[in-house]
């Protein structure tokens, strides 16, 4: 009852942020990513039928919030298939973790992965991009390879909000480039953070009207392997959800000094000529197509 998996993070093209049920971590609206090559975590799990409780290292320490976040999501496992066993998870992030570079997708699609293989599950990859929803939103999208799609489902019990392939890896003539501002982690979560801006933020119910929108207008963009379109409806975008942040009551403001500096040189290359846009998630870091 053991494994080691390896899952990648992924940007958010059509950004998700916000929740219709935060107990089963269900998306207020579908998203749009693309997964990431180089961006990494791999995660051991064993189950031993000595421990009492979960015992969880991150890049070789003790984490007091990822032990939160893995323990309650192992406690899903348990109670969903019918587990009597704690585990040992060890796992390593290849970029900075918690610093808005999706650490927790890539975290707990590799978990998922590791639950799978270590209880023999099988699950088809529907049900195991939902399982992976239960401990991070995003995660659900690591799991699938290119462009994905998730779907926030409208059923209660959340089966049927996953992520699907919306197009191969090769659709786009795409690269990535992720300009890191800071290392340090940031001071709110992204589920804090989704939160605080449905209960205080006066744009917050647009933004949600504004993501069916741009989903739209990105399966189209996709589909039409048409980069310029992709760029300026992520970019677009990722403004978009920042302003229902910075709209919130006090204001949630990822961004520091370097994360302006880098808007303003990518808004230089496309004046001079080159193809570039940027994207944001919830951090500091950003992300030029």
């Amino acid at each position: 009852m053991h494994a080691t998996a390896i899952a990648p993070a992924n940007i958010a093209l059509v950004k998700y942020w916000g929740k219709r049920d935060r107990a089963l971590n269900l998306p207020a609206a579908g998203s749009i990513s693309v997964t990431l090559g180089g961006l990494e975590t791999r995660t051991s799990l064993r189950f031993d039928d000595d421990l009492e409780e979960d015992r969880v290292t991150l890049n070789g320490a003790m984490d007091a919030g990822t032990t939160v976040r893995v323990r309650r999501f192992l406690q899903f496992v348990r109670e969903r298939f019918d587990v009597a066993f704690h585990a040992h998870v060890e796992t390593e992030n290849s970029f900075p973790t918690g610093a808005g570079l999706a650490s927790s997708a890539s975290g707990f699609a590799a978990l998922a992965l590791a639950v799978d293989k270590a209880l023999g599950l099988d699950l088809p990859p529907a049900a195991l991009s939902a399982l992976a929803r239960h401990g991070s939103g995003s995660a659900a999208r690591s799991l699938v390879d290119g462009f994905a799609e998730m779907h926030p489902g409208t059923r209660e019990d959340g089966e049927d909000a996953y992520a699907t392939q919306l197009a191969a890896p090769d659709a786009l003539p795409l690269s990535v480039v992720a300009a890191i501002t800071t290392t340090a982690p940031k001071t709110m979560s992204s589920s804090e953070g989704m939160e605080h801006c449905r209960k205080t933020s006066p744009y917050h119910a647009a933004w949600i009207g504004q993501v069916a929108i741009d989903l739209e207008a990105m399966r189209t963009a996709i589909a039409a392997a048409d980069l310029g379109a992709v760029g300026e409806i992520a970019e677009h975008n990722a403004m978009c959800m920042h302003a229902d942040m910075l709209a919130a009551r006090p204001p949630v403001r990822y961004w520091n000094a370097g994360t302006v500096t880098v808007l303003d040189h990518v808004a230089e290359l496309r004046t001079s000529g080159t193809d570039a846009w940027c994207t944001i998630d919830a951090g500091p870091q950003v992300k030029v197509l």
